[in-house]
């Protein structure tokens, strides 16, 4: 009986000194973490938003935010900063609308755990590029080259991915309609 409470005793402590250290590196390191999400937010606003000089954020609700990007003191943009679920867990990301909120002018994805090498490609550019110029309702084609400008092409073996970052798309575009909407 003593050599169990002494496996006990050792596990125990084994255990407590882990969630301490793990406690310790996650509260040193929270500043950093928020700076750097912040600085990615920046960079994702003037990317998604080419020729912005300063935004706005306003939220919408827990997961979703909005920026009115100006340009020269006039709006020249929206862009929205949402997350969804994919194939493997959340993404977030953040899609550009033009002023009139009728075509995206970019996405840019920022956090994603896909499958490596088949749906984390949604981060690659050729991917974000297709997005340019785009008119929401977006869907996604397999196998063709899109044919409306509402058309999306997956990414092969990631169609689940390709679908998720167009639907994710397509609600930040009806919260962001409604969020004008009602400030209008």
């Amino acid at each position: 009986m003593k050599l169990e409470f002494k496996m006990i005793a050792v596990l125990t402590a084994i255990a407590l000194a882990s969630g301490g250290i793990l406690a310790y590196t996650y509260v040193s390191a929270i500043d950093s973490i928020e700076k750097n999400n912040e600085e990615a937010k920046k960079k994702a606003v003037t990317t998604v938003l080419p020729g912005v000089q300063e935004y706005k954020e306003v939220k919408i609700d827990k997961h979703t935010s909005y920026f009115i990007g100006k340009k020269d003191g006039e709006v020249i943009g929206y862009a929205v900063l949402t997350e969804g679920s994919g194939f493997q867990g959340m993404i977030k990301l953040m899609v550009g609308f033009d002023r009139d909120v009728k075509k995206i002018t970019g996405l840019e994805i920022l956090e994603n755990v896909e499958t490596p090498g088949l749906g984390n490609r949604i981060a690659e550019d050729w991917f974000k590029e297709q997005f340019k110029d785009r008119v929401p309702e977006l869907c996604v084609v397999k196998g063709k080259k899109p044919e409306t400008e509402h058309e999306i092409m997956a990414i092969t073996g990631a169609t689940i991915s390709s679908r998720a970052v167009t639907k994710i798309i397509n609600q930040a575009y009806e919260k962001l309609q409604k969020a004008l909407g009602g400030e209008e």
